[in-house]
């Protein structure tokens, strides 16, 4: 059975993850300080100084989803900033409360419970997987400060594996977003002169879905850790809803300056991943992004990722190339590039230099 118990001695990341007490675990020992296995190099923290309050992310109104000032402002907002926020997006705030609620309720069960759905050796097409992510070589291995689990939400998923505390949320949270998605999908599409989502590149766009809910326990010294550290999406798109407490931060257009994304109630956060952006020939960006932690605060959040099936072959698309404009990506195998992304995390924008011509 799970320890709940740490003692200074112990095996960090044993109490952590192989017993599935997690960050959260940690904290409720009582934990005074950052433990060192915890606290990040000094380039992986988020230095206060670097935040910028100039700039800001647009927040575009759906209310009119086909509206050609919307398709245009969401086609900007995808080419300047990789990350905007929608409003009106017509998911009733019922489903998203719902959703960040049952995310208090996995992760606050007991260690015994939650370790039910740890593997130790999972695959990324695995139905459910509770991990943490601990970055580095062996010896040298760094936890950030959160605990999260994956929901995959493909036809070959049993979401009848997924937590009992999280499945009925999920789910409605996934019939909601997945037409959203798409929809966002087809007006960024639009933006490239590719008029339809079709049966033909319908596997490149929305091929697989995973929806994650990370769990951010208060940190004794958030200023020596990080929730996450700074990373782009492999996604074509991902769809993020945050709760009230904030903390997430994107690179902006000002050098090395970062944007915080001020949480809107009911808004869901958008961004471009590495995918869209090599299929858009980097027309569109996808961007770096980081998230904090709160000292007194739990933060819930909840990513969509929408990929490519892993059988895909992405590289820019024929219209984008069409009046004679240079690919900057060559045509490459998405499980090649969800390989190299996943054993160079976190990368920043670095992994893109494996599609490159």
């Amino acid at each position: 059975m799970p320890s709940s118990k740490f003692e200074p001695a112990d095996d960090i990341f044993d109490f952590v993850i192989k017993k599935a007490n997690g960050v959260k675990g940690l904290v409720d020992t009582g934990l005074e300080s950052v433990p060192n296995q915890c606290i990040q190099p000094k380039e992986q923290r988020l230095d206060k100084s670097h935040i910028g309050n100039q700039e800001s992310i647009p927040t575009i109104d759906l209310s009119n989803f086909d509206d050609l000032n919307v398709a245009k402002s969401i086609q900007e907002a995808a080419s300047k900033w990789g990350f905007f926020q929608i409003i009106n997006h017509g998911i009733p705030i019922e489903v998203l409360d719902d959703l960040k609620e049952a995310g208090h309720k996995f992760f606050e069960l007991p260690a015994e419970e939650k370790v039910k759905y740890y593997k130790e050796n999972a695959g990324a097409d695995e139905s459910v997987l509770l991990y943490w992510s601990a970055i580095g070589e062996k010896d040298e291995k760094v936890l950030e400060w959160r605990d999260s689990i994956k929901h995959g939400c493909n036809p070959q998923d049993d979401s009848n594996l997924w937590p009992p505390q999280t499945r009925d949320q999920v789910l409605e949270f996934q019939k909601w977003a997945k037409p959203l998605a798409k929809k966002l999908l087809e007006v960024l599409l639009k933006g490239l002169n590719v008029n339809e989502i079709d049966e033909s590149i319908e596997p490149l766009l929305v091929g697989t879905m995973a929806i994650n809910i990370n769990y951010y326990p208060p940190c004794p010294d958030p200023s020596v850790t990080i929730g996450c550290r700074r990373h782009c999406d492999v996604s074509c798109i991902t769809l993020l809803l945050q709760d009230d407490t904030g903390g997430l931060f994107v690179q902006g257009t000002k050098g090395d300056n970062w944007i915080h994304v001020n949480p809107i109630k009911g808004a869901l956060a958008v961004n471009i991943g590495d995918s869209l952006q090599i299929m858009s020939n980097d027309r569109y960006r996808s961007i770096e992004h980081c998230v904090a932690v709160d000292s007194s605060r739990t933060r819930i959040s909840v990513p969509l990722f929408v990929n490519p099936s892993l059988d895909s072959v992405i590289g820019p698309f024929p219209q984008v190339l069409k009046d004679g404009e240079k690919p900057v990506y060559k045509q490459v195998l998405f499980s090649d590039y969800w390989d190299y992304f996943f054993s160079k995390r976190p990368s920043g924008k670095a992994s893109l230099d494996f599609a490159k011509i």
